[in-house]
C-alpha cells in the first residue's frame, strides 16, 4: 500500500462494535482507489469477530461482533493488513453500461442544468455521456451507487426543495458527483435522464448491478426526448 501522509490512515472507534479508518480527508479518485484496495484485501484473511465493512469514498468503516473481539484487536488486524496490502487497482474492473432517455419527462431538470452552466441540452448530454465514470461508494437507498468522474463543467447544486417522488431509474447531478436512483424514494438530485436497467433487484443475486470500483459509461437511448 503507498504511504499516506500524518495522520493517516486513521482510526476512531464508533460504539462498541465498529472500527472507522479514514485513509484522507479529501475526496480524490486515487485515495478512493486506496479504499477499494484495503476493501478486497481485508477480505482475503478476515479476523474472527468481523461481521463486515462498508467501504465510503476515503474510509471504511469496520464492524465486528463484540462478544467475540474488541478495539484493540481489530486495530491489531487492520495494521497487520494494512502493512501487507498491495496495490491490486490494476485488476481489470466491471464495465456497465446505462442507456439514458434524457431531457423530457425523464429528465425534468435537463434544461435548467443546461441554463446553469449557460450550456446548451444537447452540450449537456454530450458532456455526460464523455467520462468513463468510477463507483466511489454505495449508499442512500440499496443500490445507489455514487459515480466519480462528473465533467466539473456540470458541477451543479441540489434543488432548494427535494422532490417527494423521484421515479427508479432516474439520473441526477448532486454538486460533482452523478448517479442513478435504484429504487422510487424522495430526493434532491437535478434529474437529467432516466434509464430502464433494473439496478436493485431483492430477489435475484447479485442484488446490486453496480459494486463499488465498477466502471459505468453512459450512452444516449432510443427515444431520447434531446439527442
Amino acid at each position: 500500500m503507498r504511504n499516506l501522509p500524518e495522520p493517516f490512515p486513521r482510526l476512531s472507534e464508533v460504539g462498541e462494535s465498529a472500527l472507522l479508518v479514514e485513509l484522507a480527508d479529501d475526496i480524490s479518485l486515487s485515495i478512493n482507489a486506496h479504499v477499494h484496495d484495503l476493501d478486497y484485501w481485508l477480505g482475503e484473511s478476515i479476523a474472527k469477530g468481523v461481521t463486515h465493512w462498508v467501504p465510503g469514498y476515503t474510509s471504511l468503516l469496520i464492524h465486528f461482533d463484540p462478544l467475540q473481539t474488541d478495539h484493540s484487536t481489530i486495530r491489531d488486524w487492520f495494521h497487520e493488513r494494512w502493512q501487507t496490502c498491495p496495490s491490486i487497482t490494476d485488476l481489470k474492473p466491471a464495465q456497465i453500461q446505462i442507456p439514458v432517455r434524457y431531457g423530457g419527462e425523464d429528465g425534468p431538470d435537463l434544461a435548467a442544468v443546461a441554463k446553469t452552466h449557460r450550456l446548451s441540452p444537447s452540450d449537456v448530454i454530450r458532456m455526460h455521456t464523455a467520462p468513463v465514470y468510477r463507483v466511489g461508494m454505495m449508499g442512500f437507498t440499496p443500490g445507489f451507487a455514487y459515480l466519480m468522474g462528473l465533467d466539473p463543467d456540470l458541477a451543479t447544486p441540489r434543488l432548494v426543495n427535494p422532490r417527494t417522488h423521484v421515479p427508479a431509474g432516474s439520473v441526477g447531478i448532486a454538486g460533482d458527483q452523478t448517479g442513478v436512483y435504484p429504487i422510487e424514494s424522495p430526493g434532491g438530485w437535478q434529474l437529467i435522464g432516466r434509464t430502464e436497467l433494473v439496478l436493485f433487484d431483492p430477489e435475484q443475486e447479485p442484488y446490486f448491478l453496480l459494486s463499488p470500483g465498477d466502471e459505468v459509461r453512459f450512452v444516449i437511448a432510443p427515444g431520447s426526448a434531446v439527442q
